[in-house]
């Protein structure tokens, strides 16, 4: 066995792998302390502070400035983290998809319930 498993190619999708969650890591531990509400209210306080304690890259700090859902992707988000930092901006992981999809998020609602998923 190599360790790595062949890169799957899906367009459109950044695969969640062993790659993008190092790249991520820091944007993802962020964002799982927003677990907390201190944390939230700290983050919303000061945002510069609290995206240099968790030693953000100058792309993740960009997409959080932005509110860039599809740059935190790409720049190693996981989204079920994110999700946490959606919270925050009164999203939620179906407005995620939607945003990560290019689809409205009624479009995306609708896809889902075709596909059997529920809302």
């Amino acid at each position: 066995m190599s360790g790595s498993a062949p890169r799957l190619d899906i367009p459109g999708t950044r695969v969640f792998d062993s790659e993008l969650a190092q790249k991520g890591y820091a944007l993802n531990k962020m964002c799982f302390s927003f677990n907390s509400a201190e944390n939230r209210e700290a983050f919303r306080a000061d945002e510069d502070a609290y995206c240099r304690k968790y030693g953000l890259n100058d792309a993740q700090y960009a997409a959080i400035r932005t509110r860039n859902v599809l740059g935190l992707l790409a720049a190693g988000g996981n989204v079920y983290y994110l999700a946490k930092f959606a919270g925050i901006l009164g999203l939620d992981v179906q407005d995620l998809g939607a945003a990560q999809t290019g689809m409205s998020k009624d479009e995306f609602k609708a896809m889902l319930v075709a596909a059997g998923k529920g809302i």
